[in-house]
């Protein structure tokens, strides 16, 4: 299979996988391009959210409201000629409001009245799942299967739902009235739990120049679907060494207190670590952030620099932690520095608490 940009599924072998990354790269830079055209310093956010589409993964995007959030999803989907469907999740959003339902209606030859499916907004490759945290879990849980199986069971019958499919989910940090709190089983889905941050001064400059005049900028699609698929084959076929399997599963099993491997300033902190999945997504991501990067090859380097996305949301603080005000971030940045013999990481964005 191939495509007219240049993106082939080539055979196994040095050259040619050197060449997909090349290829890859460039439609990275791409992408950065036309997006820069329409969001204003959003670098490492962008990063995070092509290192989850290469996955194959979700992501939950976490920041006061308006940042960007549905612009940066909505923008991706549409450089992609992917479908788009945005979901503003409510207190009485029902499962089959994103599912889809069954309905009555008269066959015209017959004269018979037959059941028939109309598709919910699940139905679409890039789903924004808006304020998440504000559905009740019967909801959540129709989310769930979609995220994990990615199909749907309704009345019975199993629909697979489109290839590729990522769900783009926001929260607010701080409003938590009239929320539900999402269960760890679902937090731990998400491939990474992304904190989107205020803008720099100058970038807020920007933002409101742009925002106050006539300004507008027409995209153009870099990728199609075909290409992410073979982007997302390309990242499976990373060499990853023995030592960087090693960083990040010792990364991962630190997180947990029952391993007597946390500092001893960390050891009242956390009450639950990150379980196995933890570590697959680790790596995964750090093949697909060397990739980006232009390299044929993840280091522990790339395994640092997904390390918070991919653990704020797996561990669970005690309550000694929270009355200290030490965020997850913290304590994945203190890991991080332990585990490398007290160098510090400089791949850590702003702290926020979980």
């Amino acid at each position: 299979m191939s495509t007219s940009d240049g993106i082939e599924n080539t055979p196994h072998g040095d050259a040619a996988e050197l060449q997909a990354v090349e290829t890859l790269h460039k439609k990275y830079q791409a992408m950065l391009t036309q997006l820069a055209g329409v969001l204003v310093g959003m670098d490492e956010v962008i990063e995070q959210v092509m290192i989850a589409i290469l996955c194959k993964g979700h992501c939950i995007l976490q920041g006061m409201p308006g940042l960007a959030k549905t612009l940066l999803v909505s923008s991706t989907a549409q450089l992609m000629h992917l479908t788009f469907r945005r979901i503003q999740f409510t207190p009485d959003l029902m499962p089959s409001d994103i599912t889809g339902t069954d309905v009555l209606e008269e066959d015209r030859t017959t004269g018979k009245r037959v059941f028939r499916f109309v598709p919910g907004p699940l139905f679409g490759n890039v789903i924004l799942a808006d304020e998440i945290n504000r559905t009740p879990p019967k909801t959540q849980s129709a989310l769930l299967e979609a995220m994990q199986e990615r199909q749907l069971t309704i009345g019975g019958e199993t629909f697979a739902l489109p290839d590729p499919f990522f769900v783009m989910a926001t929260q607010n940090p701080i409003e938590q009235e009239g929320t539900y709190t999402l269960p760890e089983a679902q937090l731990d889905r998400f491939l990474f739990m992304i904190h989107v941050g205020y803008p720099g001064q100058q970038d807020e400059i920007e933002i409101c120049k742009r925002a106050t005049t006539e300004y507008r900028f027409e995209t153009e699609t870099v990728l199609t679907a075909d290409d992410v698929h073979l982007m997302q084959k390309l990242v499976r076929r990373v060499p990853v060494a023995d030592h960087v399997y090693e960083f990040a599963v010792k990364l991962v099993r630190m997180t947990r207190p029952e391993e007597k491997l946390l500092p001893d300033a960390l050891a009242e902190m956390i009450q639950w670590g990150a379980g196995p999945r933890a570590g697959i997504f680790l790596l995964l991501a750090a093949k697909a952030r060397a990739i980006l990067h232009k390299r044929h090859h993840a280091t522990t380097d790339d395994v640092a620099a997904v390390a918070i996305p991919v653990l704020r949301h797996r561990i669970i603080r005690t309550f000694n932690a929270e009355a200290a005000g030490v965020s997850t971030d913290q304590i994945v940045t203190k890991l991080l520095a332990k585990l490398r013999g007290g160098v510090a990481v400089n791949h850590r964005p702003k702290a926020i608490a979980r």
